[in-house]
């Protein structure tokens, strides 16, 4: 005999088996008997279940239901894609704009890592509920490995995420004071743009420290790169899952990239974001442009193993996917299906 639970579900991936008339009453409003949602065998209890209020997507472990946000009047195509555009500028004007004028500010490699994670943390915290947040091509690869983004909104992420990118870099770039390199003993807007730019051997931050003697060689920065991308995109799966403590995400992502950040500073002056290293080097030229390909290989390598953990291990049942679709759609609330 089917239960409530098997109706519920039925209902959610419109699926056209007839559904008992008894059961759906009784889970519509009756006392709670066997057959319930209450009682079904190997069902969640209902206090166990979740009411998150943030728009936590649907869709991890392979299940998509069959309504969209968008049908459903969440956040359309265009609103997604201004969302991690603007999102990107933020982060990438705050993240280039403390490392370039740093030697005027005093920031130095704390404050600049503190910046660019507090500023993640605000657009996670403002956006994130438009797009998923990720200002970041591996954090959206890694999100759509997971299930938790449509592969068709991959390359649409991705151009937004690069342009808003390399608008920040545009208007960072065109507003240097034309003195200022002067001021600070560098032969012109290019070299002093050049601190903003990744990179590994002469173009490591540790190159310039040691006096052009010592930095760290490419399988150091490929494997350091790797390592931090999927730690970081670990942690925005991990924060933004169902069961995550609410309200936790924006803070737990933006102090764990502050930290990466400070970890990779001194070894290729911290990348983690292939939208950002593109348009630092755009500008800077010369060997930034020629080194940028590790600043995608490694982050997207490092998410996409991060996305694949998460899908193999990390799961949640089809059962308690439709429990929250459908609880969603009971609540009036849009039916979310991405991250």
């Amino acid at each position: 005999m089917p239960t409530a639970l098997d109706d519920r579900i039925r209902m959610s991936t419109n699926d056209p088996t007839p559904i008992d008339p008894a059961v759906t009453d009784a889970a519509a409003g009756a006392a709670p008997e066997l057959g319930t949602v209450d009682d079904a065998p190997g069902s969640a209890p209902v206090d166990d279940v979740a009411d998150d209020d943030t728009d936590t997507p649907v869709g991890f472990g392979g299940f998509i239901p069959t309504t969209s946000a968008t049908d459903a009047g969440g956040p359309g195509v265009a609103a997604r894609i201004g969302a991690e555009a603007l999102g990107t500028f933020a982060l990438v004007i705050v993240t280039l704009g403390t490392v370039l004028y740093s030697p005027l500010s005093g920031a130095g490699a704390f404050g600049s890592a503190l910046a660019a994670g507090l500023v993640l943390a605000a657009a996670t915290a403002t956006l994130g509920h438009v797009s998923g947040g990720h200002f970041n091509p591996a954090v959206t690869l890694g999100s759509a490995i997971a299930g938790r983004t449509p592969w068709l909104d991959l390359p649409l992420y991705w151009l937004a995420q690069l342009v808003g990118g390399v608008a920040a870099a545009a208007v960072l770039f065109s507003t240097i004071p034309s003195g200022l390199p002067g001021l600070l003993q560098l032969t012109d807007a290019g070299e002093l743009w050049a601190m903003t730019a990744n990179g590994w051997d002469s173009g490591s931050p540790l190159w310039a420290m040691s006096g052009d003697t010592v930095g760290f060689d490419l399988k150091a920065a490929l494997l350091l790169e790797t390592v931090a991308a999927a730690l970081l995109v670990a942690v925005v799966l991990g924060a933004r899952h169902r069961r995550a403590l609410p309200g936790a995400a924006p803070i737990a992502i933006g102090f764990t990239y502050a930290a990466l950040l400070l970890v990779l500073s001194p070894v290729t002056g911290a990348s983690l974001n292939p939208a950002r290293s593109t348009a630092s080097a755009i500008f800077a030229g010369g060997d930034a442009i020629g080194q940028v390909w590790l600043f995608w290989a490694a982050p997207l390598l490092g998410a996409a193993i991060a996305g694949l953990a998460w899908f193999a291990f990390a799961g949640t049942s089809v059962e308690d996917e439709a429990i929250d679709a459908i609880d969603a759609q009971d609540d009036g609330e849009p039916v979310p299906d991405r991250y």
